[in-house]
Parts: C-alpha cells; structure tokens; sequence
C-alpha cells in the first residue's frame, strides 16, 4: 500500500536581506486511493509545497516520505529514477513536445526507466483510449484542442503508473465546460488506479470534488 507522509517541512530561500520563508512546518499524510485539494492565494507557497512533495526541489528542514524512502537520501541519477517511478505530475501548462506524436509524448516518461516495451505502448494506447484519445495517436500537439492536449498531458503522467500524482492548477487554462470535462476525467483515473492525489486549484467547484480540501497561506497548511 502506497503512503506518503509530509513531516513538518520548511522551505526557504536565502536574499540579500533575509531568507524568504515559503513553507513553514507543513505537514501531511495521504494512502492509496486518497486525494485533497490545496487551496490558497497566489503566492502562498502552493507550487513550491507540490514541488518539494514531487522532488523536484528539496526542503530546508522536515523530511519527505513516499513509499518508504526519503527522496532526500538519494543521489541525483537514482533521485530520477526514483521520481520517474513514483510520481505523476500534471501542470496548468501541458508541456507536451511539438515534434511528438501524441502517443510518443504519453511514451517520454518511459525513457528514464529503459528502452519502451510492447507492454508500455499498450499501456499508453489503453491510456489514450481512456482519455477519449484512442483514434488521435498519430497527430500533433498543434493538431489538438487545449482540453484534448490537457488529457494527453494527464495519459502522460500516469504512464509509469505512480503512486502519487500532483496536480498543479490542470483546469487553470481551460474554459469553464472543458475543465468539468478534465476535473472529472482526473478524479476518474486516480481513484480507477487508486493512486494518491494532491491537486492545487483555484477552482471552488474542482476542490469540492475531492474528498478534502486544505488551505496553505502565509507557508502553513490548514484544514
């Protein structure tokens, strides 16, 4: 069973004055199949807390545990391999490569863990298809919809099949009907894959949809 476990983390970045304080004694735990929604105002910390619970950054102080490990004890190349494994990420902006197909865009991720298997590519087929996408494999980002490049985004984060997926803002760019769309399709997939899931949003209606709802301002998570 997947667990991941937020202990008392800070994060702060030195200036020629003082350090600015961002994340200020956060703390969470999450098990598989469980999601929450982060809300907050801008600038409060909400993409930093995602981005120290995902490894891309670490914290000052407190410790991140997902899955057992403390991603801080790893080295960089198995600190990769490690956030490519277990962590799913989806942001406000799709991020997708022009040059790829959609199907070789949900592949990407599979290349930090070895050569793509036949298993991977049915896994990223059956993705597409999931998300609505089965009959677009051949064509381009510039050929799709913003909506359609947000689904090929999220077929994309969980093709590794993560423990954790975040969520940074998925719906931000997308017109009120399109984002229903996606919110619903991104809590779908989640709990059918019973993978954890932390969403940060400004979005009232997509953070009623989870099943708890925390606040981060001023660096401190509350309920």
């Amino acid at each position: 069973m997947s667990r991941l476990c937020v202990e008392n983390v800070t994060k702060e970045y030195p200036t020629r004055a003082e350090s600015l304080v961002v994340l200020r004694g956060v703390s969470l735990e999450l098990d598989s199949g469980e999601n929450v929604a982060v809300v907050g105002p801008s600038g409060s910390g909400k993409s930093t807390l995602l981005n120290v619970i995902g490894t891309l950054d670490l914290p000052t102080s407190g410790r991140v545990v997902l899955d057992g490990q403390d991603p801080a004890e790893l080295d960089e190349p198995s600190l990769a391999r490690f956030r490519s494994r277990h962590v799913g990420f989806v942001f406000q902006e799709h991020h997708l490569l022009p040059q790829c197909s959609v199907l070789e865009n949900v592949l990407v991720p599979t290349l930090a863990v070895g050569p793509t298997t036949q298993a991977m590519h049915d896994r990223a087929v059956g993705l597409l298809d999931r998300v609505g996408l089965g009959h677009r494999l051949e064509h381009r980002p510039a050929e799709l919809s913003g909506g359609e490049r947000q689904r090929v985004a999220l077929a994309r984060a969980l093709i590794n099949r993560p423990s954790l997926l975040l969520a940074d803002e998925p719906t931000g760019n997308l017109d009120r009907t399109t984002a229903e769309s996606v919110g619903a399709m991104l809590l779908d997939l989640q709990r059918q894959e019973r993978m954890m899931l932390i969403l940060v949003t400004h979005s009232a209606r997509l953070a009623r949809r989870m099943s708890r709802t925390l606040e981060l301002d001023e660096g401190r998570l509350t309920p």
